[in-house]
């Protein structure tokens, strides 16, 4: 391979879009979901 950073880069954004909408995703069960309100 020549060029390495042909597929760092990319790989490097898909890895911060997953790791951004499962924060997203955690943000937003926590906020909608009744069930670990009330445990709380």
């Amino acid at each position: 391979l020549q060029s390495p950073w042909l597929s760092f880069w990319p790989g490097l954004a898909i890895s911060a879009a997953v790791f951004g909408f499962n924060m997203l995703g955690d943000a937003l069960r926590d906020i909608l979901d009744p069930r670990l309100r009330r445990a709380t």
